[in-house]
């Protein structure tokens, strides 16, 4: 991954308690503003609330949209204006009102298929991992 990548690209992870982890990226350029204010406030915790095929959690983030679309892919995270929560839809459901698109779930995707409203939920910014092929090592 190239620094210009590192940089637009953010890892994150998803705790859900009993159930497991997931992890996501966050792509800047989908919504900078609310993207970029998002990753300041990590780590951030709730409890899951559930609509259709969609797990939500109210954050401490007030922002209008930013780029607010009407439907979603499968496994897009993404924060809803409306109620100031951050959502992954896990399956074909679309959101209730727009949202904002800040990325997409990389790793685990099913895990939200089992959680229960009330579960509670931890998302943080992953550590940055250099690939042991990208290592220089200093010789003698």
């Amino acid at each position: 991954m190239s620094a210009e990548e590192n940089i637009s690209r953010v890892k994150i992870r998803f705790i859900l308690e009993g159930l497991g982890e997931a992890e996501g990226e966050l792509a800047r350029f989908k919504a900078p503003r609310t993207v970029d204010t998002l990753i300041r406030m990590l780590p951030i915790v709730g409890r899951i609330a559930l609509y259709k095929e969609e797990i939500y959690f109210e954050i401490p983030l007030k922002l209008g949209g930013e780029k607010a679309k009407s439907t979603v892919e499968t496994g897009a995270i993404a924060f809803w204006p409306m109620s100031s929560a951050l959502c992954v839809f896990y399956g074909k459901s679309q959101p209730y009102s727009p949202v904002s698109i800040l990325g997409t779930i990389t790793k685990n995707l099913d895990l939200f298929k089992n959680a229960k409203s009330g579960t509670n939920i931890k998302v943080e910014l992953l550590p940055n991992v250099v690939p042991e092929d990208s290592v220089i090592s200093e010789g003698p």
